[in-house]
């Protein structure tokens, strides 16, 4: 089978790209390295394309691909109010053009990165696929339009896809070798280590009013190798069943900020400074997925996604990018 890996020289792609050097499939990447860098692509066949460019997209997706993976998404929450355009056109317009080529070259199979973002502010967690998506935010909507638009395209032309909303990924490969490095980073995991490390002087903690444990936000971390290895499933499940599904990829357990910093400050041995300020919009209290579906479903367990393990391997990363800088 031949697998097109969108966005794969990213930090989600590119940990992606190193679960499936170990199968049978032959794989593909294409990127436009806006935000990726090609060395993540670990030398598999690279196609440097924009998804706004239809004319060589369809160009490359004539070489006969059984599957695309689409991780070529803007993902900054923030930044996603200030620029909604930005979001739109790439995130939901530049979507359309693929699979508009995939089904015009006969492509009929497609695993989507969608997010926890979709849900907005829900009701109690943990939360299950069959709740109601309501985003509040620019970059929510767009992958909400998405899931919508499959479901057209299914109907329509027959494009099986899966949607795998993530919760928050996070940690880095444990051979140290790939990690998370965006610019800006947004991430709270990757933030706290810069404090730590001290290419940060503090982290920023928006709000400690919240109605949870200690005030802070909580939130549901998954590794970004038990995501990946979820999308393998996925894959596989896809393509036996040929039916469009929907998976939360989280660990059904929540921590707050405070919790992620003094877990941090245990694995590093060192003290992070904490600077509070007012809560953030559209930053819900609590969001903790109900893994149930793809647990029983797809047979899928989380390996690596205690905190201890998270955030000591995105440790030995931050560690390696402080020396490199």
């Amino acid at each position: 089978m031949k697998i097109l890996v969108v966005g794969g020289a990213g930090y989600i792609g590119s940990h992606m790209l190193r679960r499936l050097q170990k199968t049978n499939y032959k794989v593909e990447v294409l990127d436009n390295l806006s935000t990726g860098y090609e060395e993540n692509t670990l030398g598999f066949q690279f196609h440097k394309c924009d998804l706004a460019n239809k004319d060589q997209l369809n160009s490359i997706l004539q070489n006969n691909y059984d599957l695309v993976m689409h991780f070529a998404s803007y993902i900054n929450v923030g930044e996603s109010y200030l620029y909604p355009q930005k979001y739109y056109e790439n995130n939901v317009n530049n979507t359309m053009n693929l699979l508009n080529c995939m089904v015009d070259q006969k492509i009929l199979n497609f695993i989507f990165s969608s997010s926890a973002a979709v849900y907005g502010d829900p009701g109690p967690s943990p939360i299950s696929e069959e709740e109601n998506i309501n985003p509040v935010n620019p970059y929510g909507q767009t992958k909400a339009m998405v899931e919508n638009i499959l479901k057209d395209y299914d109907r329509a032309y027959g494009l099986k896809s899966t949607c795998l909303r993530y919760f928050n990924a996070c940690g880095a490969h444990l051979d140290g070798t790939i990690g998370e490095s965006h610019n800006p980073e947004t991430h709270l995991i990757p933030l706290v280590l810069q404090a730590a490390s001290g290419r940060k002087n503090s982290i920023t903690v928006f709000g400690d009013d919240y109605t949870t444990k200690d005030g802070t936000c909580i939130r549901d971390y998954i590794h970004v190798m038990d995501l990946a290895e979820a999308h393998l499933l996925a894959l596989d499940s896809l393509r036996s069943k040929q039916i469009s599904n929907i998976y939360n990829i989280g660990n059904n357990i929540g921590f707050s900020v405070k919790e992620i910093i003094e877990i941090a400050e245990d694995v590093t041995q060192r003290k992070i400074k904490i600077n509070i300020e007012s809560r953030r919009k559209g930053d819900p209290a609590q969001l903790v997925a109900n893994n149930k579906k793809i647990k029983e479903e797809l047979n899928w367990t989380a390996q690596y996604s205690d905190l201890k393990t998270i955030i000591s391997s995105a440790w030995q990363w931050e560690k390696k990018l402080l020396q490199s800088n």
